[in-house]
């Protein structure tokens, strides 16, 4: 019996997995995030949350979007260690299990398009490249966050056709000082920011509203994407919510720069459960 784990800021989805028969339970707690939290803080969410009797296992496999280096994975890891009984533990970034969803045992590009963005190029066994996304403020271009900023910056600065700015209001009924207020005042503007994508999903039709989202696709793949050196010779990869509901403009802004579009999912876990069940 394997555990998985696919964590964010917000939830962690943890999948018990019977390698002798391919039975899944699925368990979800709140999100666990090393860098924000310290030991005693995980071991509290999971003696709240983690819903199960069982408390060993022959694998453990812990991915987060916090454990971005040794030290802080050692947080993840003495938590998981204390709370769970197992004889082999491994603790690794969102992007490695981006990597080993999409890409498997396979060389590629791993690509993440959710609240946030990230990349790399993966060897089949390692991230061997890595363009720094730097985050909602300096970087994290194509993410949701992002897309979500410009929309609002365009409607503040009168940027978007009439119509979709009073579309834009009359959905929301909110106004630029409460806008303000959000992304400068309040905690996480980004995934404030990335809420707004679903106004341009269900209108992306209009056409200053698609070119929106080509343009922050475009931008991803120029900006990151484009460095590595074999980004034109292997397959490019996504998971992530902004990159499965607009698949069909990502995969124009792909093709336009002579990308081959590889694997676009939502959720790495399923990827994950079949990775785990192979090795």
């Amino acid at each position: 019996m394997i555990l998985i784990a696919d964590s964010g800021s917000t939830k962690t989805t943890w999948c018990l997995l019977d390698k002798g028969n391919g039975e899944k339970k699925f368990i979800q707690t709140r999100g666990i995030n090393p860098y924000y939290q310290d030991e005693d803080t995980i071991i509290s969410t999971l003696k709240e949350e983690f819903n199960d009797k069982r408390r060993k296992f022959d694998s453990i496999f812990f991915y987060s979007a916090g454990c971005a280096n040794p030290e802080i994975n050692k947080t993840a890891r003495n938590a998981l260690d204390r709370f769970f009984e197992t004889g082999h533990l491994e603790v690794e970034s969102d992007l490695m299990a981006a990597a080993h969803a999409l890409c498997a045992d396979n060389e590629g590009i791993a690509c993440i398009l959710g609240t946030g963005s990230n990349s790399c190029h993966y060897d089949g066994t390692r991230i061997i490249e890595n363009v720094s996304p730097l985050g909602f403020i300096l970087g994290d271009e194509g993410s949701g966050a992002v897309i979500g900023k410009k929309l609002l910056s365009d409607i503040l600065k009168n940027q978007l056709p009439k119509d979709i700015t009073q579309l834009f209001f009359d959905t929301f009924k909110t106004n630029a000082a409460e806008i303000l207020d959000h992304i400068y005042k309040q905690p996480f503007p980004n995934r404030y920011a990335a809420g707004f994508t679903k106004f341009i999903s269900d209108h992306i039709s209009h056409p200053s509203l698609y070119a929106l989202v080509r343009d922050a696709f475009d931008e991803f793949l120029v900006r990151n994407v484009l460095q590595y050196k074999k980004a034109q010779s292997l397959p490019v990869h996504f998971t992530g919510s902004i990159a499965f509901y607009f698949d069909k403009i990502l995969k124009e802004s792909l093709k336009s720069r002579n990308l081959t579009p590889g694997k676009i999912i939502k959720d790495p876990m399923p990827g994950l459960m079949d990775y785990h069940a192979r090795q």
